[in-house]
This record gives structure tokens, C-alpha cells and sequence, in this order.
């Protein structure tokens, strides 16, 4: 559905994009991450068409952004991490406006606006100038004009700044639901929520693509933890010399029993519990290690 291939962008000497492809399938939640000023932003003008890369091309539902813009801006939803709107206008004069600038027809302008303003939690404020709203509602009412023509791609820019927890929970929800209908490239330096709503991670860092990952992948892990009732001077080279063991970390376990951290390229918990079995090791826990999203995208930024 949407098709990123090698596209570059430099601002006079500072290069913010380079090389980068990846594609987004129908249905697909996709988080884009990485640190300020890394080239996200960047990367979302060029798909939605506001920006032209110096190389490479876009393609949503195989047409190309730049020659066809106006029929594939019609298919975005678009929320910007500073959304612009009007703050003399009341929330219902602003959403009735973008209607009418996107020219939905007059039939189809009460069901849309209800699905928008309900969606999103605004029924109580429809009278209220965009002015008077909190940080917190001004991202909502972004986020209704987002929704309102109900767009087969929805990229979101830091969709949950300003809201509160109880907000945030409500805008996840909101956005999972979305992606019965919409596919959604989500932007966010929240990790825990881009962990909460997207199937796959998409890390740019220094302009360039470093990791397109799954998160039910990425969750995986080969590492093991093994703890013992007590230690003895043989365990860590028994470990070692077990075949495909990178490395044994001696350490202590969160309840101070005597812990190995195990890195190995494949799954080698069968044989680190055969052998604990057959040197009749007191053995209290053997379990493999999982990456949280936050250690993973850690790990990238700091070999930057």
C-alpha cells in the first residue's frame, strides 16, 4: 500500500535522509521512531507530499506521491505534531470547515462529523472556540480532521502529546479501532505507547533506516538467565564451553541468588538444562531473556 524506495534529503549541507526503503502493508500499524532530529519528520512531509526528496520516490496504492498528489492526499489523514487550526473558530465551525475544504458531500457531512466528534471525545466541546481548549483537547480536535473523511492511510505525528493518561488510553484505543479501516504510520518518542499500538517498528537514526522490525519478533530472544541456589567455581566454564555460547555474565539475581546471563546466537536453554541436570546444579530459574523496544531502540542509538 505504501512503497518508499531510496529516498534522500539534504538541507544545504546537512543530510537528513539517505537510502531509505520500506514498504507498509493494508492494515498495518507501524511505528516510526527514532531521536530528534534523526529525519522523521522529514520522511512524513515527503510521504504526504509536502516535501519533494532530492532522490527516490513515494508510492501510495502504486501512485507516485509527486505526479499524482492530489488524488493520493485525498486517501491521507494527516496529524502534524503542531497541528495548525484556528483558535477563533468554535470546535464544530473547524471541523465543518476542513468537511468542505476536502468536499465531502453534503449527504454524507452529519454522519462524519458525528463518527469524527464522538471518536474522539469532543460532543461536549462542540461550541467551545478552539482557543479556550486545553492543549490536551486542541491535539483531539487535530485528530477529528485527521479522521474525518475516513482515510485509508492515517499518519499520525505524536498523536498523544498534551493529553493525560486517562486521554491516552482513550486515543489508543481510538487509533486500534482506526486500523479496521486505515493503515497508520505512527510517529511518537513515547516507546511504551508505540509498543502498546504497532505490529512493526520502522528506527531512522542519522537520516538512514537502521532496523525494520516486528515487534512480536523483536520481542523474541536467544539470551538466557540462569539462577542457582549456590555457586560453584565450574559453573561459568561448563557454560562456556557448551557450542554456540557467545559469552557467560556472572551476576547476582534480583533476589541475591547466583545468576549467568547466557548470550548465545540460537535457543540454548535445552542444553544449559541438560547440563545443570547432569552436574546436579541447584537449579532455581532457567529462562530465556526477552528485548523490550526501549533496550533495542537503546542499543541502535548508542553505535549511531
Amino acid at each position: 500500500m505504501i512503497h518508499v524506495q531510496n529516498i534522500a534529503k539534504s538541507y544545504g549541507s546537512i543530510r537528513a535522509l539517505h537510502d531509505v526503503s520500506f514498504d507498509i502493508q493494508p492494515g498495518e500499524i507501524v511505528g516510526l521512531l527514532g531521536p530528534n532530529g534523526a529525519g522523521k519528520s522529514t520522511a512524513i512531509k515527503i510521504i504526504t507530499g509536502f516535501l519533494h526528496p532530492d532522490e527516490g520516490l513515494v508510492e501510495i496504492e502504486g501512485k507516485n506521491v509527486l505526479s499524482d498528489l492530489h488524488a493520493v492526499q485525498a486517501t491521507i489523514g494527516y496529524l502534524s505534531e503542531n497541528t495548525p487550526l484556528y483558535p477563533e473558530l468554535s470546535v464544530q465551525s473547524y471541523l465543518t470547515m476542513m468537511a468542505e475544504l476536502r468536499a465531502i458531500p453534503s449527504a454524507d457531512l452529519v454522519p462524519l462529523l458525528s463518527d469524527a466528534v464522538y471518536g474522539t471525545g469532543l460532543q461536549e466541546y462542540l461550541t467551545r472556540p478552539i482557543a479556550s481548549l486545553s492543549k490536551g483537547l486542541r491535539q483531539r480536535v487535530g485528530l477529528a480532521q485527521a479522521i474525518l473523511h475516513k482515510p485509508r492511510f492515517l499518519i499520525l505525528d505524536e498523536p498523544t502529546v498534551g493529553l493525560d493518561p486517562t486521554q491516552i488510553v482513550e486515543i489508543r484505543a481510538l487509533i486500534q479501532s482506526l486500523a479496521r479501516e486505515s493503515t497508520i504510520l505512527f510517529s511518537s518518542h513515547i516507546l511504551s505507547e508505540v509498543e502498546a499500538i504497532c505490529d512493526r517498528v520502522i528506527i531512522i537514526i542519522n537520516g538512514e533506516l537502521r532496523a525494520d522490525q516486528s515487534l512480536s519478533e523483536l520481542s523474541k530472544s536467544n539470551d538466557a538467565t540462569l539462577v542457582l541456589e549456590w555457586d560453584s567455581d565450574e559453573i561459568e566454564g561448563a557454560l562456556e564451553s557448551l557450542e554456540g555460547i557467545a559469552r557467560v555474565q556472572p551476576m547476582r539475581s534480583a533476589d541475591d541468588y547466583p545468576a549467568y546471563r547466557i548470550v548465545s546466537g540460537a535457543d540454548i536453554t535445552p542444553r544449559v538444562f541438560a547440563l545443570a541436570k547432569d552436574r546436579n546444579w541447584p537449579l532455581r530459574e532457567l529462562r530465556r531473556d526477552s528485548v523490550t523496544l526501549e533496550t533495542f531502540f537503546n542499543q541502535l542509538a548508542t553505535t549511531a
